[in-house]
């Protein structure tokens, strides 16, 4: 059976992490979220999405309406420290909207790494200086996840869907 893998980027970040997990996946079909099919007709289904307040980007969401009856295992990337109680929390949220009841979707799990911030974001930001303070540790997160996705994210990507593939 064939297998789908889709994504949504913003920045660049997804994308290079969807081509590393397209790598361990067999049969793997390969789609940015504009051009992908419909979802019957795969057996899993890897989803890579952008963190947009907590939770993937408006895109897939909107592709999660159509999933039913499938293994799926999610990928992201955010500004934020993926192990961080934000990170964990978006990864939380994302999986429970694909176990919504009456689903009946199997979730494999998560992968969520760091990427850098889009510009026009970081602008919106500093007009949001209420919401969003820009502290030291902020700066900080901000000029790390810069670095991000590296080829240490692409290579801990690949492993973890390793061990999802297993479980297909």
């Amino acid at each position: 059976m064939k297998n789908l893998l889709i994504y949504s980027s913003l920045t660049g970040n997804t994308k290079m992490i969807a081509e590393a997990v397209a790598e361990v996946v067999p049969n793997c079909e390969i789609f940015a979220i504009e051009d992908a099919p419909e979802p019957e007709t795969y057996g899993f289904i890897a989803i890579g999405y952008w963190v947009d307040r907590g939770l993937p980007d408006a895109k897939v969401l909107k592709y999660f309406e159509k999933i039913e009856n499938k293994k799926v295992a999610l990928f992201g990337t955010l500004g934020a420290y993926p192990d961080s109680e934000h990170g964990k929390e978006c990864i939380e949220k994302s999986e429970a909207l694909l176990k919504d009841t009456g689903k009946n979707n199997t979730v494999l799990g998560s992968f969520l790494c760091q990427g850098k911030v889009d510009p026009k974001l970081l602008k919106a930001m500093e007009k949001m200086q209420t919401n969003h303070p820009m502290t030291e540790e902020r700066k900080a997160r901000i000029e790390e996840s810069k670095k991000h996705p590296n080829t240490q994210d692409c290579e801990n990507a690949r492993e973890m869907f390793r061990l999802f593939v297993e479980k297909i």
